[in-house]
């Protein structure tokens, strides 16, 4: 074990509720012929404690025995009480919080494949660092690791992350996507806002995520309907901005004149948006769950129209493992593709509440446990239902 300056396992005690097994004192020495399998779920965005407690429920179903880990760079307790066995990632950042100082000693991934191989993995979930994990796949599967990037390929995982070729690509394969017109500085913003600003447009930034920088324009409104100027610092949560304001911003940023921010025009879908989360395998779509949103409330389902567009678009880019995509339609009903997030959703518990819960769904089969999935199948598993997310807290 690595020492309290380096990224370090470290050990829980076993009084976590949401943990099924009664204790976690597992050696590293121990020969691996000795352990069980492990399935590890490397940092992710907002979806990681969720699905580990998804995987506990998971080993009370099964006869074969398997090992929950999870990994983070920061300490955060409340991921850490659903796993079995946890480890803090390498980072480069000397100090990523207050609870912990942590010096990169070796790259994120041969930290976690060294862990992974003294532990019996058999499956690993990256989250969200993905294109670093892809890179070394090779090594990963020598050592008979069952990698889920979100895809298969470093291009293809950049091309996802790329919105603008992301576009490209799917136009060329005659997938339904939402348009786009990159700008790089105000002269080329200008000239796409003269030759498109007939029609309500939007701009976001070609690398993102969390809806980062995305601002509605009021192009194309009647001068009754444009947006009050005061209006997109009074509700935020909106993302409404007046064209004049939002070019006015950008022409006297200093931030995009010290490191420039590739951006996109789009037009403005105003239809209803679906996020979907998907199960998949090598571009084949095993298992998929669609949800919208009315106020509120989640509508979880499947909806054919929206998985005819979802199955082409993950056989397009490859997709392996458990991804989400967003769609939006447009005035005519049209299912537009928006993006993909090569990692679980945030909302991907939600699929429970249907009757099919995606990580177990996934998991099950990548550890043997289950024959893989038919998504005609499973889709009939499905029942429609009404969710409300609602905020909880857990005692640190």
């Amino acid at each position: 074990m690595r020492n309290t300056n380096q990224s370090a396992e470290k050990t829980m005690d076993n009084t976590i509720d949401c943990r099924t097994n009664e204790t976690n004192n597992y050696s590293n020495e121990t020969d691996n012929n000795n352990l069980p399998t492990a399935v590890w779920l490397a940092e992710g965005q907002s979806s990681q404690r969720d699905m580990l407690a998804s995987l506990q429920t998971l080993k009370t179903k099964t006869d074969l025995p398997f090992i929950v880990i999870a990994s983070h760079r920061q300490s955060r307790p409340e991921i850490f009480e659903c796993a079995d066995k946890v480890f803090f990632e390498p980072t480069s950042n000397l100090k990523d919080s207050k609870e912990e100082l942590l010096a990169e000693t070796m790259p994120r991934w041969q930290f976690v494949l060294e862990e992974a191989k003294k532990n019996n993995v058999k499956v690993l979930l990256t989250g969200r660092n993905g294109i670093d994990y892809e890179a070394q796949r090779e090594q990963f599967s020598a050592a008979g690791i069952r990698l889920l990037t979100g895809a298969t390929s470093v291009s293809a995982l950049e091309m996802i992350d790329d919105k603008f070729a992301f576009m490209q690509h799917c136009q060329a394969y005659d997938i339904p996507v939402a348009d786009a017109w990159r700008f790089d500085n105000s002269d080329e913003l200008q000239a796409l806002l003269a030759e498109h600003d007939h029609q309500p447009l939007c701009v976001k930034p070609v690398t993102g995520i969390f809806a980062q920088g995305f601002w509605r324009l009021d192009t194309g409104k009647a001068d009754d309907e444009q947006y009050d100027s005061f209006e997109h610092l009074y509700f935020t949560e909106d993302k409404k901005i007046t064209t004049a304001q939002f070019m006015s911003a950008y022409n006297h940023s200093q931030m995009t004149k010290e490191q420039p921010i590739p951006m996109l025009l789009m037009p403005y879908l105003a239809g209803q948006e679906y996020s979907i989360d998907v199960v998949c395998e090598y571009g084949e779509v095993l298992a998929a769950v669609t949800r919208h949103k009315t106020g509120k409330i989640q509508h979880i389902g499947y909806d054919e129209s929206v998985i005819a567009v979802v199955i082409p678009l993950i056989k397009a880019f490859g997709c392996d493992g458990i991804v989400s995509v967003q769609t939006k339609a447009d005035d005519d009903g049209q299912h537009r593709v928006l993006e993909i997030n090569s990692r679980p959703s945030g909302g991907i518990s939600y699929t429970a509440h249907s009757g099919l819960d995606l990580t177990q769904v996934g998991f099950a089969y990548w550890l043997g446990l289950t024959d893989k999935p038919n998504l005609e199948n499973v889709a009939k598993q499905i029942t429609p239902c009404q969710v409300r997310s609602i905020m909880m807290s857990v005692k640190l």
